[in-house]
């Protein structure tokens, strides 16, 4: 309790639990096909997103339908 209060851990300690129990249980589901998931996949990324070129947004529409 008094080490919170001179290191407070704060909302970025709550997102990467938040992350660990999320990349688990995607991880336990997934396919023996697919890539393991990371947990960065999970953690939250609040920095502006950069502009996409017309050729990636083809190809995010593309994959769309294929999915």
């Amino acid at each position: 309790m008094a080490f919170s209060k001179i290191e407070p851990f704060g909302e970025q300690r709550a997102d990467i639990r938040s992350a660990i129990i999320a990349m688990t249980m995607a991880n336990t589901w997934r396919s023996a096909k697919q890539q393991p998931l990371k947990i960065t996949d999970f953690i939250p990324n609040f920095e502006p997103m950069q502009p996409k070129t017309e050729n990636e947004l083809k190809n995010i529409l593309k994959n769309f339908q294929k999915a």
